[in-house]
């Protein structure tokens, strides 16, 4: 048997390697809980709102739970309301919606209820001056870095940063054209997080690196503020060629 007879025959035998995954390729979601820390916020509500309105069982939290049952009375489409801790304990995903100023403290509460859960850290570090809306870089490196570390028992994940509340709330928008960055550390973790976004009608989820990246994802917020105070519109992403 010659050599080139050896290949073929040893390349006959060997395994097909399997074709590469298709990144469109995103998990059902459809029955997971998810939790919305900050649920009765502008941005939170909001989520709510949307994902609710696209058959995901929604629970909203705040510090106090009337105020969430409450809030989740006037969203509707079956969103329940409670306490931060039982909304965590409850739901499979959990969006961090809190304001930036609470958000360390709020996380520190609750390591106990969101060990072993996906967090979704939305929080925008920003200060605002008379020159406007400007980012701040916590000391972890990004709001999503920060939680991370205060959550050393969790999944973290960062994503939703450049949603308008406005648009997110208004009922007569049944579209939000928009792009939703995703960062994260394991790929099964971001590709929940796609999906998640893709179940609301006009939104899709892109896959845009690991944590370390979150900084600069969660600063083009103070641009986007910008962008609405010169042109008084309501702007958001889109990720051309993918």
């Amino acid at each position: 048997m010659t050599s080139t007879d050896s290949a073929d025959s040893a390349a006959q035998k060997a395994p097909a390697k399997a074709p590469a995954k298709d990144p469109w390729d995103l998990p059902d979601v459809s029955g997971l809980v998810v939790g919305v820390l900050g649920g009765t916020g502008p941005q939170g509500k909001g989520l709510a709102y949307r994902l609710a309105k696209a058959g995901q069982k929604v629970i909203v939290g705040s510090r106090a739970a009337e105020r969430a049952v409450a809030a989740a009375e006037e969203i509707g489409h079956g969103v329940e309301g409670a306490d931060n801790a039982e909304t965590a304990r409850r739901s499979d995903v959990v969006i961090v919606a809190v304001p930036w100023d609470g958000h360390a403290k709020t996380l520190e509460s609750l390591r106990t209820e969101l060990s072993g859960k996906l967090v979704v850290d939305c929080v925008n570090p920003l200060g605002f001056d008379k020159k406007g809306a400007y980012a701040i870089k916590p000391e972890e490196g990004s709001a999503a870095e920060q939680a991370a570390a205060l959550l050393p028992d969790s999944r973290v994940a960062a994503a939703f940063h450049h949603l308008s509340a406005v648009l997110l709330q208004d009922p007569e928008i049944d579209e939000i054209d928009t792009d939703v960055m995703v960062l994260g550390e394991e790929r099964a973790d971001v590709e929940i997080v796609q999906a998640l976004a893709g179940r609301i009608p006009g939104m899709r989820g892109v896959f845009a690196g690991r944590l370390r990246n979150a900084h600069q994802v969660e600063s083009l917020v103070a641009n986007l503020i910008s962008v609405n105070r010169r042109y008084k519109a309501h702007a958001g992403l889109r990720v051309t060629d993918v």
